[in-house]
């Protein structure tokens, strides 16, 4: 049971990215998702998340209108699509997973999140 990220890399300012995150041993389907990032000598950040069954979703204010959260149930996947990516974005991104939305409104500190996968860097170039 994991989830696995990819899809990181060096891009220069004003670029794009695709992560990926695919689930195994679960289906991602019945969870809500998100992704946090933590840039080097920084704290967590939620950079955003979707909530399963509201199909609503969040994104933090640095990101919003820049980033897209999205899933292929088909694939037992989840995205996260960046655009206009700025220096500032450069951070080890995470993606996660939990039956309960709460869990990610609790914000980036809460630590009982279901599935919590292994980070891919984004470095993005001036």
């Amino acid at each position: 049971v994991q989830l696995q990220a990819s899809g990181g890399g060096l891009v220069q300012a004003g670029g794009s990215l695709r992560l990926s995150c695919e689930a195994s041993g679960f289906d991602l389907y019945r969870y809500s998702i998100g992704w946090f990032r933590q840039a080097p000598g920084k704290e967590r950040e939620e950079v955003t998340y979707n909530d399963n069954y509201k199909g609503t979703t969040h994104y933090a204010d640095a990101v919003k209108g820049r980033f897209t959260i999205s899933r292929d149930n088909a694939k037992n996947t989840m995205y996260l699509q960046m655009d206009s990516l700025k220096p500032e974005d450069t951070a080890v991104y995470y993606c996660a997973a939990d039956r309960l939305i709460e869990s990610f409104e609790a914000g980036p500190n809460y630590r009982g999140i279901d599935y919590y996968g292994k980070g891919t860097l984004v470095t993005v170039s001036s």
